[in-house]
């Protein structure tokens, strides 16, 4: 493990490569009446990589593109279903991790790409490791920010009060809104609020579910966030908590049980040394249970994207791996 401090402290905008548009952008059908929005930028023959949003729920944005040398890479990016520009919006009907790893086959399938390389932050990264394990050949390799392998104890440790402990202030703010007799289960209690009959309680309890996660997101968190506007806050509140109250749909430790399928895939993973939202363990297990990893720990440090040494480092990944391919060619 390399663990990073000072060296990557440099402000988050000189380290990404400036802004640009797409060079292309679809809606693409899929199964179960959804149409995912999806964008490329960079190179037409570039170095393909898919990027995987965080969530899930999150949409993709702008800054995702900056990430990648628009002169090597041909980056792909797009909303999962039922957020961000895919329709229909928020809707949780034929919403699944299976769904979303065929959407990804899809995907590759009509751009004609034969492999990628994934990217993917926090459920971006679940998502990765579950569509390389059902797809390893079209894998040339996997970039992981933040790890969350949808077990559990990652569950209870954000939901089941045990971040609560380093905010309590925000856990009350969570809690507060659910009866006392509710909090025991705070996924399910939110799942009966934000899929009720009233839109604006949907919405209401949606912007106090996405402020929960916003807030404790980055290390100098001061815990200010109101969750975003109420149809962004109802998309991700919705399709987050859907996903979470089935578990992602996976056999509990599926993850790690399944890691040989990822034998010869070089895996970068970047994480946070003060993630609050999902913790080093995770991404310490994935590591030692996957000889073909390397885990590269950032010292000042918590989960978001936009952390400095978090953005420096995925940046410095993306360089390294261009060097890798110029070697080879």
């Amino acid at each position: 493990m390399r663990e990073h401090g000072s060296r990557n402290s440099a402000p988050y905008r000189r380290s990404l490569y400036p802004p640009r548009e797409p060079t292309a952008q679809l809606a693409l059908e899929v199964s179960g009446g959804h149409r995912l929005y999806v964008e490329q930028s960079g190179r037409a023959d570039g170095v393909p990589v898919v990027v995987l949003h965080g969530g899930p729920g999150g949409g993709c944005s702008p800054a995702m593109r900056r990430f990648f040398d628009p002169q090597h890479y041909r980056s792909i990016l797009f909303d999962q279903r039922g957020c961000g520009r895919s329709t229909p919006h928020a809707s949780v009907q034929n919403n699944t991790t299976h769904d979303l790893i065929e959407d990804i086959e899809r995907i590759r399938e009509h751009l004609g790409i034969d492999r990628w390389y994934v990217f993917g932050g926090s459920w971006g990264a679940t998502l990765a490791l579950l569509y390389a394990q059902a797809h390893p050949a079209r894998v040339r390799g996997l970039i992981l920010r933040g790890v969350f392998l949808m077990t559990i104890p990652e569950l209870d440790w954000f939901y089941n009060g045990g971040v609560a402990r380093f905010w309590p202030e925000e856990w009350e703010r969570f809690t507060g809104l659910i009866p006392e007799d509710e909090r025991h289960d705070m996924i399910a209690a939110y799942r009966r609020r934000l899929f009720g009959e009233d839109r604006a309680e949907q919405v209401r309890y949606a912007r106090a579910w996405a402020a929960w996660e916003s807030n404790l997101a980055a290390l100098e968190s001061y815990g200010r966030s109101s969750g975003g506007s109420g149809e962004y806050a109802r998309a991700f509140s919705r399709i987050e908590n859907h996903y979470f109250s089935n578990r992602g749909w996976i056999r509990e430790g599926q993850i790690l049980a399944e890691v040989g399928q990822l034998k010869g895939i070089p895996g970068y993973i970047v994480q946070g040394r003060y993630d609050m939202v999902c913790p080093p363990i995770g991404a310490w297990s994935l590591h030692q249970a996957w000889p073909d990893s390397e885990l590269r720990s950032i010292r000042t440090a918590g989960h978001a994207l936009s952390e400095p040494g978090i953005t420096a480092e995925l940046v410095a990944v993306m360089e390294e791996l261009k060097e890798i391919e110029h070697t080879n060619a």
